[in-house]
């Protein structure tokens, strides 16, 4: 089962508590149908749970609806139907409508107090949300071709501060959040606590798995730098060894010189180590810099440069 079904398995498998819960979370069911008007409702879903949730939800409030299955090449759909007129007209006298709106807004009448806003919230996500598997990405979104009620979920969501966006897709409105905290708020508020719980738990994952990685990206960049340093190092020496130009340094350039030929893979603090008075590490810098500079200077005059 993917992550998005199991949050809407984890809601569809909880009761509203309370009527006015109860009220809030058909309306939120209604308001995200893919039909909902005078005559009746209809919610398509993949999943049984949510038509299922829908029947009770409706059959809290006294009104009857059917569920039925039909069979589509990439599976079976799940619908949850009021079609009978006495049914509908219940429906409709319970949110306070008629069904022949020109457009459909959220009333906020019927979403008073947080019970009733998650109620509200988690039927619509049964209806048209989606979330990403948190190993992959971080993005929960609602969709609707209803572009007021798009408008009124996004000042919903955002004034219970869990930050939306909106925008459109193909000719359908997206509300949709896409920090990690405000996700998985909302899948708390919605009752999807298992959801919001292995998101925390995988977030934390990341976040170790992201400073292990930048740990380990800028260790390796750095004794990138070291073995450069020390191959270039490490050849001005062998060109000094080899013109017998060693002997005719100042003992700590050819201690320092012999240090290096014998250890090349040391960095420069271990290297200090290995010398007797121990140098500092800006100190034993610049007597390599200073051999390099002889090998280089050695060179040019061996080639007829300018020294």
């Amino acid at each position: 089962m993917s992550f998005a079904s199991a949050a809407r398995s984890e809601i569809a498998a909880r009761q509203p508590a309370g009527d006015r819960a109860l009220r809030a979370a058909c309306y939120g069911l209604a308001c995200f149908a893919k039909r909902f008007d005078a005559n009746g409702l209809l919610i398509q879903t993949e999943q049984e749970q949510t038509a299922g949730y829908a029947r009770r939800c409706f059959a809290g409030c006294g009104i009857g609806g059917a569920v039925r299955c039909r069979d589509h090449a990439s599976g079976p759909v799940y619908e949850f139907c009021i079609d009978a007129p006495d049914e509908a007209a219940r429906m409709h006298a319970l949110f306070g409508t008629t069904g022949r709106e020109l457009s459909l807004q959220i009333d906020p009448r019927l979403l008073e107090g947080r019970g009733c806003l998650g109620a509200y919230i988690g039927a619509a996500f049964l209806c048209c949300g989606t979330v990403t598997d948190p190993q992959k990405g971080y993005h929960l979104e609602f969709t609707t071709p209803r572009t007021n009620l798009a408008r009124d979920f996004e000042g919903l969501l955002a004034e219970h501060e869990f930050a939306p966006r909106r925008s459109r897709r193909k000719g359908v409105n997206v509300v949709y959040l896409k920090a990690c905290a405000h996700i998985q708020a909302l899948l708390l508020f919605m009752g999807a606590e298992e959801a919001a719980g292995r998101m925390e738990r995988q977030s934390a994952v990341r976040s170790v798995r992201n400073r292990v990685n930048r740990t380990t990206n800028c260790e390796t960049a750095n004794l990138g730098k070291t073995v450069r340093a020390n191959a270039a190092a490490v050849r001005a020496l062998r060109y000094l060894e080899e013109q017998d130009a060693l002997d005719a340094l100042p003992e700590p350039l050819r201690e320092t010189a012999r240090k290096r030929l014998a250890y090349p893979e040391l960095s420069l603090a271990a290297l200090c180590e290995t010398i007797d008075p121990r140098p500092s590490k800006s100190g034993l810098a610049h007597r390599l810099k200073r051999l390099e500079e002889l090998a280089a200077d050695l060179r040019a005059r061996k080639e007829g440069g300018t020294p």
